[in-house]
């Protein structure tokens, strides 16, 4: 049987489709298109950055349209009969519970492993223990409420974490404490038993894990190499991601395909659609997985991406924290975005095109969605960026100053 071939455009129809990209985002969102674009995605990344929206909020405007970010919290912080949970699915983030037994791999390397945590845990077995005996008897806890640990001086790389908290994330690693639900954006932690259901407390085998992520990676990225399937879940072993690739061809599950441009082997999941067109514009966060692998964003969407946040303003090239502009099948452009709630005003700090670029009339249109569903009101636009005096236009919005003017 001849080998299946996709062109450029193809393969990013077919990759955005995967995403759940592209469909209505009209009417209510349901806690059930919720429950089931997060299972589309199989994880939804989690980053307290707040400058527009915190990132697991966004993948579901980008992909429902507006909705109440309550509804997601409802979701993903059920108390009783909980159906997800947040783990280190790829980075901290929620996947669906029952998913819990396919990381038995990730618990035991976190347990294994000598770079991040050192010897502190085997130095500081009794706090450790301490602190499970204190969620044993009081049930989950913020760190701040854990009484039974003398507080010790915070510093050093560890993000200011005092031994409580280090203790609890070195638990949460290796799957003693599972995470109850988030206070703000403080975690409560308890103790595995205490916030998961007891039939998903086991682990799967290493291989069969990984042969399920690869199946799951496969279909959510529609189209992929070895490596992004190995980025997908953050599973670090391409070795181990080839053999689960091998076993999945077998099964039928993927097909290999050659598309235009890759220079390097590629599988279809079987499932794949591979749309004639794409009508979209949706703004994605930096964290969504259409994106948060730079090497796929390079080589499907020609995108060259990195956040800025750590760069000094006067050396930032595109803005502090831009957002990647879909629109159809490309990525168009890229906005820099600030919800000044103070004044009810969306900013928007730089606008650049890509490729281009779009309509602005569509861009706006987005715009003025993102401002409705973040509550706010006006919409003032820089002059940083060869897309600015084009959204400003479309958009009939004041201007303001260049933020690192």
């Amino acid at each position: 049987m001849a080998r299946m071939t996709l062109s450029a455009g193809e393969a990013r129809r077919v990759a955005l489709a995967a995403q759940g990209l592209g469909g209505s985002r009209e009417g209510t969102v349901s806690a059930r298109s919720i429950h089931a674009a997060i299972a589309r995605m199989g994880v939804l990344q989690i980053d307290s950055v707040n400058v527009f929206a915190r990132s697991h909020y966004m993948p579901l405007f980008s992909r429902l349209g507006s909705y109440d970010p309550a509804a997601l919290e409802r979701v993903v912080f059920r108390r009783r009969k909980p159906t997800h949970v947040e783990y280190m699915a790829h980075e901290a983030a929620f996947m669906p519970v029952v998913d819990w037994p396919l990381w038995g791999f990730r618990r035991a390397a976190v347990r294994a492993r000598s770079g991040r945590w050192g010897g502190w845990a085997a130095d500081n077995a009794g706090v450790i223990d301490t602190v499970k005996a204190e969620l044993a008897e009081r049930g989950p806890l913020k760190p701040s409420e854990i009484i039974s640990v003398e507080r010790q001086a915070r510093g050093g790389p560890w993000w200011d974490w005092d031994h409580v908290k280090r203790s609890l994330e070195y638990l949460w690693g290796i799957g003693e404490v599972a995470i109850a639900g988030r206070d703000g954006f403080e975690r409560v932690y308890g103790l595995a038993e205490q916030v998961l259901p007891a039939d998903v407390l086991f682990d799967v085998p290493q291989d069969d894990a990984i042969r399920e992520l690869v199946r799951r990676a496969s279909r959510a990225h529609g189209v992929a190499t070895v490596a992004d399937l190995d980025d997908y879940y953050r599973i670090r072993d391409q070795k181990a991601v080839r053999a689960a690739v091998d076993s999945l061809v077998d099964s039928g599950d993927l097909s290999p395909v050659a598309v235009e441009g890759w220079n390097r082997p590629a599988w279809i999941h079987r499932e794949a659609r591979v749309p004639r067109a794409i009508s979209q514009t949706a703004l994605l966060t930096p964290f969504d997985p259409v994106v948060w692998f730079r090497d796929r964003a390079e080589r499907v969407f020609d995108f060259s991406y990195r956040i800025e946040i750590y760069v000094p303003g006067p050396k930032r090239q595109y803005g502090y924290y831009s957002l990647p502009l879909v629109v159809d099948d490309r990525i168009a452009g890229r906005l820099d975005l600030k919800a000044d709630r103070a004044s009810g005003t969306l900013r928007v700090q730089s606008a650049w095109w890509e490729h281009g670029g779009a309509d602005p009339a569509r861009v706006a249109a987005e715009l003025r969605r993102a401002t409705a569903w973040q509550g706010l009101g006006d919409i003032t636009v820089s002059r940083w960026g060869n897309a600015s005096d084009d959204l400003a236009a479309a958009l009939g919005a004041q201007r303001h100053d260049h933020p690192n003017a």
